[in-house]
């Protein structure tokens, strides 16, 4: 078998409407083991980012990593700070919408004020540029009553929009590893956790 799992230690349904409760209780068992690679590969996919300029000053993984040391020399704590270190994370493969990819992997992991901040941190930081595409840089006034506006804001001013330098020196990824696999190994929002009863 490709993945290494012989046919014993799969369900044997051929559609979801045959499964029964063994069935699930193998999948359920597989899932926990593979949950537990969840901040490796998303720290293998966030590699995907070096090398890759794209005209910035500084490579992308660089400016992710010069972002979450900001934040994290700042004193701010360490779920924020890999909201920092992860919020162009989709630049791969969300190109024309790489803040919903971020927002979507940490959704699970973080807080409702972290996840709207990395969900919305791109029309924030066009402030910074927009205008000089010929787009309104005050895009964001839209959400000038929501209750996370200045939130994140002050995230794009202190730690994104001044991530770009070639000469500051940030910690390297290996130090942020462990802070990844911190919170990804506590999930706070799923539709797969189970409800505790009050």
């Amino acid at each position: 078998m490709a993945d290494g799992q012989d046919i014993e230690s799969r369900a044997k349904f051929r559609e979801m409407l045959e499964g029964s409760k063994e069935d699930w209780d193998i999948i359920a068992e597989h899932s926990k083991h593979f949950n537990r690679g969840l901040a490796q590969r998303v720290i293998d996919h966030l590699k995907l980012l070096d090398g890759d300029f794209g005209g910035f000053p500084v490579d992308r993984l660089t400016h992710s990593l010069q972002t979450a040391t900001r934040a994290h020399r700042d004193g701010r704590d360490e779920e924020y700070v890999v909201c920092a270190l992860l919020h162009d994370i989709g630049d791969t493969l969300g190109s024309m919408n790489h803040p919903d990819v971020a927002a979507a992997i940490l959704k699970p992991f973080v807080s409702e004020q972290n996840h709207w901040m990395v969900a919305n941190h791109g029309m924030f930081q066009g402030y910074y540029f927009f205008h000089h595409l010929g787009l309104d840089r005050n895009m964001r006034d839209q959400f000038r009553d929501h209750p996370y506006f200045e939130y994140t804001a002050q995230f794009c001013h202190l730690y994104d929009q001044s991530a770009f330098d070639p000469e500051y020196q940030s910690e390297q990824l290996d130090f942020f590893v462990p802070m990844v696999e911190r919170v990804f190994s506590r999930p706070k929002n799923s539709m797969y956790l189970r409800k505790t009863e009050e």
